[in-house]
């Protein structure tokens, strides 16, 4: 195609490598033919490429068109660019990604982030910046194309609304409506029959506010309260039960989990003197430690469930 038909190109990088062009320049070997926007006649891969064919003196050069929208021709620009070749300069990939979020909100930061050579963390902290007050998609389409909601606890809440409106309705159906996974659907209805909070303690735990709860009382005037119990059955009862069982007893493992239960059970009437004897300057580190182990405790009852299997 004739060097003087293109008209410029998608402008991922603000500027280009002078010393680049001359080593392209330098080499003997056929480069590849540059990739150009079929509809803008603008180059989406090879700017570089088609400076040093110029500087050879040449008149033509060899293409490979592509055929789609311009914001799809930039996407396909930025994964270019940060695939091979001259690496993207960090500012110009996250301005790239910035770019990106306005053009596909619905993409996943890890999608994007794949695309535009940058984590997944570095895109949701743009996305934060980029979309301000504007409201956000529910949803967002990861990398293997299928769509999740971004908020799992409100995904959740609706399948526990809908089961709870239609109780003899199939998961499967449940799950379509709430848009959620088949799994989630079923992990949902497991813990209402076990009156449990269909919201697991770690996303119910990422929607609080940073500050402790514990000073958000004290604001109110409020006492600090006890935690509910998990069910309607004292856990010192089923852990006195958990103790007399031979299988448990008899066996090293056994005996060190039922080490671990009465170590680390505190019962509600503890709690107040607990709190009341932590001195302020630890209070950080021991919610830190406390929030750790119930995380731990929460993947083993996880783990545990799993194992049982679904209820019949």
């Amino acid at each position: 195609m004739p060097i003087t038909e293109f008209r410029g190109d998608f402008s991922v990088r603000r500027s280009v490598d002078e010393e680049h062009i001359h080593r392209l320049n330098q080499t003997e070997e056929d480069l590849p033919p540059i990739l150009v926007h079929y509809s803008t006649l603008r180059v989406i891969d090879g700017v570089h490429r088609l400076r040093a064919a110029t500087l050879r003196g040449k008149r033509e050069i060899e293409v490979e068109f592509f055929y789609g929208d311009e914001d799809e021709a930039f996407i396909r620009a930025v994964a270019e660019n940060t695939r091979h070749g001259l690496p993207l300069p960090l500012a110009d990939r996250r301005a790239a990604a910035t770019r990106i979020i306005a053009a596909r909100p619905h993409w996943s930061d890890q999608a994007i982030g794949l695309c535009s050579g940058l984590s997944a963390k570095t895109v949701a902290a743009l996305r934060r910046r980029s979309t301000g007050d504007s409201p956000e998609s529910n949803t967002r389409t990861g990398v293997d194309g299928r769509t999740r909601p971004v908020n799992g606890a409100d995904g959740r809440r609706r399948a526990a609304r809908e089961i709870g409106l239609r109780p003899d309705a199939s998961l499967r159906e449940i799950a379509r409506v709430a848009g959620v996974s088949l799994g989630t659907a079923h992990d949902v209805r497991r813990r209402l029959r076990r009156g449990e909070d269909p919201v697991p303690l770690g996303l119910r735990r990422a929607e609080e506010p940073a500050r402790p709860r514990r000073e958000e009382g004290k604001e109110r005037g409020e006492a600090p309260r006890a935690p509910a119990a998990a069910g309607a059955v004292d856990p010192s009862s089923l852990l006195e039960g958990l103790t007399r069982d031979p299988s448990l007893r008899q066996s090293l493992q056994g005996r060190r989990l039922l080490q671990l239960l009465h170590t680390r059970s505190v019962t509600a009437a503890d709690w107040s003197a607990l709190v009341d004897a932590i001195p302020p300057h630890r209070v950080a580190t021991i919610v830190a430690i406390a929030h750790q182990y119930a995380e731990s405790w929460e993947h083993f009852a996880r783990a545990l469930e799993n194992r049982e299997g679904p209820p019949a």
